[in-house]
């Protein structure tokens, strides 16, 4: 009784530091969280006004100004990019799922698919500018090179993975006895999987999507490589285009005032545009869950 009286005692003392240890990283890291959004949102609803959603972006010294055109190129891009991405990486999971789930070259390429899902955005962005932007570039005489195409490209190839990954899982949830009572009725293995499998995962694929399009709303590093940025009003994905991370990116260490009160201003939208889709897929997988 000595031995666990001491043995349960110690256990105690061990679960009460790992416990100490654990709050302060949370309430630590929570904290941070708390500064960063706190300062996002007093700087950037103190710079929000009606301008910024009918104005150009402001040459310098000019003293008024908007994020209009950068606004547009960035729902132009992100659109683009999932139309892209969304639907490959759908057929990519419904394949790993239904066709390959225990093929070598399905564990090849849910590999691959993994390194595609943590690699960094900056290097994806350098892959497409020497693939897409360089060769247009020549090819074209250079009337073609950096484009909102070539950025919706570089996101697209972010949006893949992500999506791929969700589809897959999504899928494989799904009970073994849906997919062998279909079968038993002799419906095609194709018309299993889309009309039955994927229709029951069909949330989860959604929330996919979203979670996708919310990665890549805020990604600089890629579309300055590619987008690369206008200062005026371009509905042309074959020319330049605004967006509003690369004009964060530009306002934010210019000396201007007026244009670091605008990049908070993009701050701000961009975190309650990830907010909402966050928001959106929770929605989502809530609705899921209770069906």
């Amino acid at each position: 009784m000595h031995i666990d009286a001491y043995l349960y005692r110690k256990r105690r003392i061990k679960n009460g530091i790992a416990l100490i240890f654990g709050s302060a990283a949370a309430v630590l890291g929570l904290g941070f969280l708390a500064w960063i959004l706190g300062t996002t949102l007093i700087k950037g609803v103190s710079a929000l006004s009606p301008a910024i959603f009918v104005e150009m972006t402001p040459p310098p010294g000019a003293t008024d100004g908007g994020l209009a055109n950068a606004l547009f190129g960035s729902v132009l891009i992100t659109l683009l990019a999932t139309a892209i991405g969304a639907p490959i990486g759908i057929l990519a999971g419904l394949w790993l799922a239904e066709y390959a789930r225990h093929s070598k070259l399905g564990l090849v390429v849910r590999f691959v698919n993994d390194i595609l899902l943590s690699a960094p955005s900056i290097v994806i962005g350098l892959f497409i500018y020497t693939a897409v932007v360089v060769t247009l570039n020549q090819y074209s005489g250079g009337s073609l090179g950096f484009s909102g195409f070539a950025g919706s490209l570089a996101l697209a190839m972010l949006v893949v993975p992500v999506v791929t990954r969700t589809t897959d899982e999504m899928m494989q949830l799904q009970p073994p006895a849906m997919r062998e009572a279909a079968l038993a009725l002799g419906i095609p293995q194709w018309k299993v999987t889309l009309q039955i499998l994927l229709r029951a995962s069909r949330a989860g694929v959604v929330t996919g999507v979203l979670l996708s399009i919310a990665r890549i709303t805020g990604e600089t590093a890629p579309l300055l490589f590619t987008a690369f940025g206008n200062q005026y009003w371009n509905a042309d994905v074959l020319k330049p285009m605004a967006t509003v991370p690369v004009t964060i990116f530009q306002f934010a260490m210019s000396p201007f005032e007026n244009w670091q009160h605008l990049a908070w201003a993009g701050a701000l939208l961009l975190t309650l545009f990830v907010l909402f889709l966050n928001l959106s897929s929770r929605f989502f997988f809530r609705n899921r869950d209770s069906k």
